[in-house]
């Protein structure tokens, strides 16, 4: 049984929330009484690990775990670029023409997937293109 619980677990999709308007404080427990570890700021994608009432365990782009309050997360969804000098393409090709660079690290819109594994993506100066999914966490 086990066994079946590890497999369709598995085959989950993660669910990605990133951080509102305020910058998310990260707890080691489900409480506001639970050690502060890390502060995590606004846009920044997590990754939803378990959620306990009104509290989430989320994983950030590092892979660390922590708690805080599903109230400071949002639906909208931000990726991180993880290439350094990624090359966001006006299409799903490598070939394509470049239309910006984006430095590891930079917080970019998720758009809608592409084909092939290609995801488009828009910086926040209204720059889109395509970009490989395993380029960018939080997809």
């Amino acid at each position: 049984m086990g066994v079946l619980l590890l497999a369709s677990a598995a085959g989950q999709a993660a669910e990605f929330k990133t951080v509102g308007t305020a910058p998310a404080l990260l707890y080691d427990a489900p409480s506001t009484k639970g050690n502060k570890l890390f502060i995590v700021p606004r846009g920044a994608p997590l990754e939803v690990v378990l959620t306990y009432g009104d509290w989430v365990k989320v994983r950030d782009v590092t892979g660390d775990l922590a708690w805080t309050p599903s109230r400071g997360l949002s639906a909208r969804r931000n990726v991180i670029v993880r290439t350094p000098n990624l090359k966001i393409r006006a299409s799903e090709d490598e070939t394509s023409t470049v239309v910006f660079i984006a430095d590891r690290g930079v917080l970019l819109e998720l758009g809608e997937p592409g084909a092939n594994g290609w995801i488009k993506v828009r910086h926040r100066d209204g720059l889109a293109g395509y970009v490989r999914g395993t380029d960018i966490w939080g997809n």
